[in-house]
């Protein structure tokens, strides 16, 4: 399992011109179903993703392609969780 963040960078004052793509490309992270939650992180420093059913360097080149990456709107820094216990809801992330 995989948390994202998506911190605003150089590049922050271009996200509305990039947002349609960034939002397709979110779009298809949760029905390729890798993403789990994708959300902003407060107060306005960019976003977060839950991803899972991956590997790194597959996750690593998905971001890449995020056209706020492509554009430095955000910088990317991904950090890999390996679940040792969860509650009974989220049990389906051991598989």
């Amino acid at each position: 399992m995989f948390i994202v963040f998506l911190r605003f960078s150089g590049n922050r004052g271009q996200a509305g011109r990039f947002m349609e793509g960034h939002t397709e490309w979110i779009r298809r992270g949760f029905d390729d179903g890798v993403f789990l939650l994708a959300g902003s992180l407060q107060p306005d420093l960019g976003g977060g993703i839950v991803a899972h059913n991956t590997t790194l360097p597959d996750l690593q080149s998905r971001v890449n392609n995020d056209p706020f990456v492509v554009e430095n709107v955000v910088s990317a820094e991904i950090l890999e969780i390996t679940p040792s216990k969860a509650d009974e809801r989220l049990k389906f992330l051991f598989d």
